[in-house]
């Protein structure tokens, strides 16, 4: 049994998920766009400039991807994001300027949390959220 994160863009990030790929894929080492398979013309849900289904790795990680024209009531959310030890400090610090960049959110500032703040899980830690909505949680392994 595989379990992979499939990302979903709906609404306002319609139409934006080949960017999105395109951008993840430059950002990590080891990543690739597998699959990409488009809308034929009449499909439901899209038109063939979308994305209907992609499958891609991120430092050999496995993904898959969709995006559809429907109105949801629901978007990315904080509360799902995809964690990254990152093997160092400058690693973090590039992953992160470059993730919340160009109307990306910063949800917990890139620091030294030791001592007070510490999260639990590592002493210099950052969570953001991209342009397209997608949070990442970055930590110094």
């Amino acid at each position: 049994m595989k379990i992979s994160t499939f990302l979903t863009f709906v609404n306002d990030q319609c139409g934006k998920a080949q960017e999105a790929l395109d951008f993840y894929i430059s950002l990590f080492p080891n990543s690739s766009i597998k699959q990409v398979v488009h809308y034929r013309e009449g499909d439901h849900g899209g038109t063939p400039d979308l994305i209907k289904y992609a499958v891609f790795s991120l430092n050999g990680e496995e993904f898959r991807l969709s995006e559809n024209n429907y109105n949801h009531a629901w978007n990315f959310s904080p509360g799902v994001s995809l964690f990254i030890d990152c093997p160092s400090k400058e690693e973090a610090e590039r992953l992160f300027r470059s993730l919340s960049s160009d109307g990306g959110q910063v949800m917990v500032p890139l620091d030294d949390y030791s001592g007070e703040g510490d999260y639990g899980f590592g002493k210099y830690f950052g969570w953001c959220a991209d342009k397209y909505g997608v949070n990442w949680q970055l930590n110094l392994a």
